[in-house]
């Protein structure tokens, strides 16, 4: 059985991960770390587990773990890592975003790899630590990634893309209370948002020369789980041409699909399943994307990685079912 520890066990994210980590017949759950809730049940602060596990948070760790989720939140696991020491043996899956870019992925003795696995399985395979991707990003570059593998990325991408409450986080600010954001709707960090730099680099991995403007839109939307992606781009070959590409890219992936039918959120939600569908229309190719963003856009996508690193069969734990209606 593979011993996993998870740091920073109270957010969504570490929910999330908790729930499918319980069920999943390879692992062993050895702690989950917060200070904040040292002693307390699990369940306590994920309800819907009771019944399922029977741990408590703790303030202490095993440094012996084989491997290491860390769910601590943008910009904290470095100093969690400076100030904690683990086995040189134990794996460690970054959830936050202080090692997805390049220039950030050494730190201290580790070398850590953007963990993407429809972009670089192999590479995944023989990792020892993994930075895994942001949920916008998966979403974005699952959209893009066969254009760029085929060079096609030529003019300006144009990305509008809509996120639930719980993308936000487990603490209530002024844009998550229920009040706010029922019947409501709104944009943020228009061409600023963070994942922007994950995203244009994964492309350029592909196309070396990409250089066009990737213009990104991110949205509130006034549903709790989900990412609804759409992408247009100029693009000269006709739409079976763009199908043809992205099922070819896609053959030997577990979890992205290419549907001929329209998409929608409750196909996705509740799975580790990424759904594109392509459409052409005057000259501009339209890439939809849909994801779960807790699952798919972190801790299923960390699973994955995880399974990817210890050998597994990718589907391992992930056999999910989808809401549905």
């Amino acid at each position: 059985m593979i011993k996993v520890g998870i740091i920073g066990g109270s957010g969504y994210t570490a929910g999330e991960l908790l729930r499918l980590l319980v069920h999943h017949p390879k692992v062993e759950l050895d702690f989950v770390y917060s200070t904040t809730n040292a002693g307390v049940s699990i369940h306590k602060q994920h309800p819907d587990l009771i019944g399922e596990i029977n741990l408590e948070f703790t303030d202490a760790v095993n440094p012996h773990v084989d491997v290491l989720f860390l769910c601590l939140g943008h910009g904290r696991s470095r100093s969690f890592l400076e100030t904690n020491t683990f086995s040189k043996n134990t794996k460690v899956i970054d959830l936050g975003n202080d090692f997805r870019l390049n220039e950030d992925q050494k730190f201290l003795d580790r070398d850590f790899i953007y963990g993407l696995p429809e972009l670089q399985k192999d590479t995944i395979k023989s990792a020892q630590n993994i930075a895994n991707p942001g949920c916008f990003a998966t979403a974005i570059q699952l959209g893009l990634l066969p254009l760029a593998s085929a060079g096609k990325l030529r003019d300006t991408v144009h990305v509008n893309a809509t996120t639930g409450s719980t993308g936000a986080g487990v603490i209530p600010g002024k844009t998550t209370h229920f009040s706010w954001r029922d019947n409501n709707f709104s944009s943020y960090k228009v061409f600023t948002h963070q994942h922007l730099g994950e995203i244009e680099q994964s492309l350029q991995q592909l196309q070396t020369d990409f250089d066009v403007p990737l213009f990104f839109i991110p949205n509130r939307g006034n549903f709790s789980k989900g990412i609804y992606a759409t992408m247009y781009t100029k693009y000269e070959g006709s739409e079976s041409e763009a199908k043809e590409l992205y099922t070819s890219f896609y053959s030997d992936s577990e979890f992205t699909v290419v549907s001929d039918d329209e998409i929608h959120l409750k196909q996705v939600v509740n799975t580790n399943k990424c759904i594109l569908h392509i459409t052409k229309k005057n000259g501009m190719l339209l890439i939809t994307s849909v994801i779960d963003n807790l699952i798919k856009g972190a801790s299923g996508q960390a699973i994955h990685n995880m399974n990817l690193m210890f050998g597994l069969e990718e589907k391992t734990g992930l056999e999910l079912k989808a809401s549905a209606f």
